[in-house]
C-alpha cells in the first residue's frame, strides 16, 4: 500500500535531475541535421527497447523469444536507464491487476499527476519489487545479474555513444535522447490515464491517445491494450500507427520473435 509520505531515493532523484541539468549542454552544442537524426535514432532505438522489451514481452508475455534474444532485449531495454527489466515487469504486472485503484503503484487518479509520471519511480517504496510475480523470468540467471546492475547497459551505451561521436553527439545522442525517452514513456501512466478517448469499457481511466501512439510507438492506445493486455498488438485500424507491432511481425518474419499473441475481445491475461 503506497503511503503518503514516501521518502524518494535521493541519489535517484539527483541523477534524474543531473541529466535535465545536462541536457542544457545543448545550448553550446553545434546544431546539424546530423546530430539531430542522431537523437531520433537512439531514441527509437531504445524505444523499441522499451515498449517491445520491458512492456509486450517482459511484462505481458505477448510474444516469444529465444533466451540469448531475451536476455538481448532486456539489455537494449535497460540502456533506457529505466533500471531493470524484472523491476519494470513486475510493477507494470501489478499496475494491471489494480489499474487506477489504490494498490495501483502509478495511477494519476490515486496519487496525482506527478507521482504518476515520475515519483513512483524515485520513490524508496518501489525500489524494490517482488520476485515472486517474476517467476517465469527469474529463474534466468543472466536475467538476474541484468536487473541487478541495471546501469551497466546505459553506461555501455552511453560510453559508446561518446566514443563515437564525441561530445556533441553524446548530448543530443545520449542525453538529449534518454530525458525525451524518460517523458515519453512516464506519459503513458500519466496522460495515458487522463486524456484521450475509450474504445472499450474497462474498469480503469485508460486512453487511446494518437499522439502518445506516435512517439512511444503505439503503446498510446492504452486503453486498447488494457482491454486486452495480453495481444502483442495495440493499435487495432489501419489508421492506429502501432510501430512496435509491424517490427515484431517483420521480425517473426525471418524467425527472430515467435507466437504473436493476436487482439482477442475477452483477455484476462495481466501478466
Amino acid at each position: 500500500m503506497m503511503k503518503e509520505n514516501s521518502e524518494y531515493q535521493w541519489g535517484a532523484v539527483l541523477a534524474f535531475a543531473g541529466l535535465h541539468v545536462a541536457a542544457l549542454g545543448l545550448i553550446w552544442t553545434p546544431w546539424t541535421w546530423g546530430y539531430v537524426a542522431l537523437a531520433a535514432f537512439t531514441y527509437f532505438l531504445r524505444m523499441f527497447g522499451v515498449t517491445a522489451g520491458y512492456h509486450r514481452y517482459f511484462s505481458h508475455r505477448s510474444y516469444r523469444l529465444g533466451r540469448l534474444s531475451q536476455f538481448l532485449m532486456a539489455f537494449l531495454a535497460q540502456t533506457s536507464a529505466q533500471k531493470g527489466a524484472l523491476w519494470w515487469a513486475a510493477h507494470h504486472r501489478v499496475h494491471h491487476r489494480e489499474s487506477d485503484r489504490e494498490k495501483d503503484v502509478h495511477s494519476p487518479w490515486q496519487k496525482g499527476f506527478w507521482w504518476s509520471h515520475v515519483g513512483w519511480v524515485l520513490s524508496n517504496e518501489h525500489d524494490g519489487f517482488d520476485e515472486r510475480a517474476m517467476a517465469d523470468f527469474a529463474k534466468y540467471p543472466e536475467l538476474v545479474w541484468l536487473n541487478r546492475y541495471h546501469w551497466v547497459p546505459t553506461v555501455v551505451f552511453a560510453a559508446g555513444v561518446l566514443a563515437l561521436t564525441g561530445w556533441p553527439g553524446f548530448f543530443w545522442g545520449y542525453v538529449l535522447s534518454t530525458v525525451l525517452l524518460y517523458h515519453c514513456t512516464f506519459s503513458i501512466n500519466s496522460i495515458g490515464h487522463i486524456w484521450g478517448n475509450r474504445r472499450f469499457d474497462t474498469p480503469d481511466y485508460s486512453k487511446n491517445n494518437a499522439l502518445l501512439a506516435v512517439i512511444t510507438m503505439g503503446e498510446g492506445w492504452h486503453n486498447n491494450h488494457h482491454f486486452s493486455p495480453g495481444s502483442c498488438r495495440q493499435g487495432l485500424r489501419w489508421w492506429e500507427v502501432d510501430t512496435t507491432w509491424y517490427l515484431l511481425s517483420a521480425l517473426s518474419w525471418v524467425g527472430l520473435t515467435g507466437e504473436l499473441r493476436p487482439f482477442r475481445k475477452v483477455d484476462q491475461d495481466t501478466k
